[in-house]
């Protein structure tokens, strides 16, 4: 069936393309997260603890969202682990052991997602593409501010 939503083909591609990786970082740091709320401990630890639980879940919500949007510009979302790892610029595992190490890990990881929003939006901003700049934008503010705490949290 032919789609006329105002991008030709090849911009809906373009945005998809990039729209894949802003899901794949999220997913990336969603795991991330989860994987050091489970292992945080130390005198933080009730604290940390719940406030990853907070910040997974709210990543674990955005990608529905995320992937939603690939899906309306008619490209398949990504299907395996496989595939999202390939799109991510952020490794998933959690590798830090000490709570500041974690912060400090994840500052980075909501920081590279700010750079991958911020590429899709220049993208949307040259194609037009007014509803994946909707999407975006409001991720954009949550991982701008979600780094703000976790930098102020740091002991």
């Amino acid at each position: 069936m032919s789609i006329n939503m105002g991008l030709t083909d090849t911009q809906r591609e373009t945005m998809a393309k990039a729209v894949t990786a802003v899901l794949a970082d999220t997913y990336a740091l969603y795991f991330k997260t989860h994987v050091y709320h489970w292992n945080v401990t130390g005198a933080r630890f009730h604290d940390l603890h719940n406030l990853f639980e907070l910040q997974y879940n709210e990543l674990w919500t955005a990608t529905d969202v995320i992937a939603e949007r690939i899906r309306a510009l008619d490209v398949v979302a990504p299907r395996s682990y496989g595939e999202m790892q390939e799109a991510a610029s952020i490794k998933s595992g959690g590798d830090a052991t000490e709570a500041n190490d974690m912060l400090k890990d994840l500052v980075k990881g909501h920081e590279t997602v700010v750079a991958t929003i911020r590429k899709a939006l220049e993208l949307a901003g040259e194609h037009g593409d007014e509803a994946t700049a909707d999407v975006l934008t409001p991720r954009l503010t949550e991982h701008e501010k979600t780094a703000w705490m976790l930098r102020s949290t740091i002991g």
